[in-house]
């Protein structure tokens, strides 16, 4: 791409000033990155209380050790 060439045309209509920085504004959006979500703070309250690798284990007895230190 030459750099005489433009980028977009009009091919019908008169459009205003303002109609055009609409389009251009639009576009430069458009063709923008998006941005990586912000990390989401976890708060102490939202926590458990238990490390992240002691999941629950199902089977028989499961509901007693549930209740017993780890």
């Amino acid at each position: 791409m030459s750099a005489e060439e433009p980028l977009f045309r009009i091919v019908r209509g008169v459009p205003t000033a303002e109609e055009l920085a609409a389009l251009v504004g639009a576009i430069a959006v458009r063709t923008r990155p998006a941005a990586a979500p912000a990390p989401v703070a976890v708060s102490a309250w939202a926590r458990s209380g238990r490390p992240a690798g002691a999941t629950p284990a199902a089977g028989p007895g499961a509901w007693r050790a549930s209740g017993l230190p780890r």
